[in-house]
C-alpha cells in the first residue's frame, strides 16, 4: 500500500485491527525487517510497517530528508489508515523519526520504544563522520553500503549473521544513493531530543545492546535512567531485530 508525501510514494503494510503499533526501520534498512515481528504481533493488533522516505519501496523528494520530513511521511500513513492513536517502536533512524514524529504531533503517541536508538543528537566527531560518509556514498555505493552494515555488528556476529546481512546489504543496494545521501544528511542535523523523551509521559522503553558498536552501552542505560523510562539489555550490537529476535519479539508483546 502507498500513502503521498510531497509527492513521493511512502510504501507501507498493514495488518491486524485495533490499538495500532508503528514500526519504523533504520538507516539502510526497510519495512521488511519487521516482517516475522509484525505476523505475530498483528494477531493481537494493528501492525503498520513503513519505509522511510529513500529507503525500501519508498521515494524521495529532497536533497536532504530531515527527520521531520520523515515524521511528516509517517503521518501521511496514519492519514490514510485513518489513525488517531498509536505506539511507536523504531529501530535507530526509526527512533530518531518517532521521537521527532511526538514533537510534531503531541497528542497521537501512545507509548513510545527505542531499539539501538538514542535521544541524544549527533556529537561534532559524529557529524563528521556523517559528512564522510555522504561524500563516499555518492562516490561508491556498494562499498559505502557493505562498509555501514558490517559496522553495525561485532566480527563474530558478522560471521554467525553473514547470510541475513548480505540480504540486507543487497536490499540496501537497490535504495538511490541521493536517498541514501538525504537521510544522512538528515540524521546529521537532527535535534537533541532527550528532554523531550524525559517529558513523554506515555510508557517509554529503551533497548540497547551490550556490544552495540555504535551507541555506547552505559551512556543509553544512563539516559533511559534519566529520562525515567523502561531499560532492556540486550547480549549483541546495533542490529537487536536480527541478533536477538527471541528477546526483542518478547519485549514488544509488552507494548501498550
Amino acid at each position: 500500500m502507498e500513502a503521498t508525501y510531497k509527492n513521493a510514494p511512502i510504501s507501507y503494510t498493514s495488518q491486524g485491527a485495533g490499538n495500532p503499533l508503528v514500526l519504523l526501520h533504520g538507516f539502510l534498512e526497510s519495512k521488511t525487517i519487521w516482517q516475522d515481528f509484525a505476523i505475530e504481533l498483528s494477531a493481537k493488533r494493528q501492525v503498520i510497517c513503513i519505509d522511510l522516505p529513500g529507503h525500501g519501496e519508498s521515494g524521495n523528494f529532497a536533497e536532504v530528508h530531515t527527520m521531520a520530513d520523515m515524521a511528516q511521511a509517517v503521518k501521511s500513513v496514519l492519514d490514510e489508515l485513518d489513525i488517531q492513536q498509536a505506539s511507536f517502536a523504531g529501530h535507530s533512524m526509526g527512533g530518531y523519526v518517532s521521537l521527532e514524529f511526538q514533537n510534531i504531533f503531541p497528542t497521537i503517541i501512545n507509548s513510545l520504544v527505542l531499539v539501538n536508538s538514542t535521544p541524544q543528537a549527533d556529537s561534532e566527531e559524529r557529524k563528521a563522520n556523517r559528512d564522510r560518509a555522504a561524500t563516499l556514498v555518492l562516490k561508491n555505493k556498494r562499498a559505502f553500503a557493505s562498509m555501514a552494515m558490517s559496522n553495525l555488528l561485532t566480527p563474530e556476529n558478522n560471521k554467525i549473521f553473514k547470510s541475513q546481512i548480505d540480504i540486507l546489504k543487497k536490499r540496501a543496494l537497490q535504495f538511490s544513493s541521493t536517498g541514501i545521501y538525504a537521510a544522512i544528511k538528515g540524521m546529521k542535523i537532527r535535534t537533541d531530543h532527550t528532554e523531550l523523551f524525559a517529558k513523554f509521559n506515555g510508557q517509554k522503553i529503551v533497548i540497547a545492546g551490550k556490544n552495540d558498536p555504535v551507541l555506547e552501552y552505559n551512556t543509553i542505560k544512563n539516559l533511559a535512567k534519566r529520562c525515567n523510562s523502561k531499560f532492556y539489555s540486550l547480549p549483541d550490537g546495533h542490529l537487536s531485530f536480527l541478533e536477538n529476535q527471541t528477546e526483542l519479539r518478547e519485549i514488544l508483546h509488552l507494548i501498550d
